[in-house]
């Protein structure tokens, strides 16, 4: 169970993402979109493709960065929940790709990092 810190880090986190993919023109179509596989962050549309976004908020680097996060296993549930959510949107067959949004927030102004097609579907 995470506590109120990790909570409001992780809100705080998906905030600040979804206000740097705007800027970049992603249009936001859902947000913490549940699945019983777990949840997506963030779905969005970006120029004709869907995207299913990770955010990864750290305040600090003692368990290494946001991205070092999405481990492999990580990937598997997020294409899970990426199929879930296609069927039941009936959006299949439409491009899609997963983005990560790495967050660090510490002393000084929050540094939000995209990286674009970070991973490919993974296999169950």
């Amino acid at each position: 169970m995470p506590t109120q810190h990790q909570s409001d880090l992780g809100e705080q986190g998906e905030e600040l993402a979804c206000r740097e993919l705007r800027r970049r023109g992603y249009a936001i179509l859902a947000r913490r979109y549940r699945t019983r596989h777990g949840e997506i962050d963030i779905v969005a549309r970006d120029a004709g493709v869907l995207v299913f976004v990770e955010v990864k908020a750290r305040s600090h680097q003692r368990f290494g960065g946001p991205l070092a996060a999405v481990t492999r296993l990580k990937q598997r549930k997020l294409t899970r929940m990426a199929l879930d959510y296609l069927t039941r949107n009936r959006t299949a067959g439409v491009p899609c790709r997963f983005d990560v949004v790495a967050v660090e927030v510490g002393e000084r102004q929050p540094r939000v990092v995209v990286v674009t097609d970070a991973f490919p579907a993974a296999a169950r």
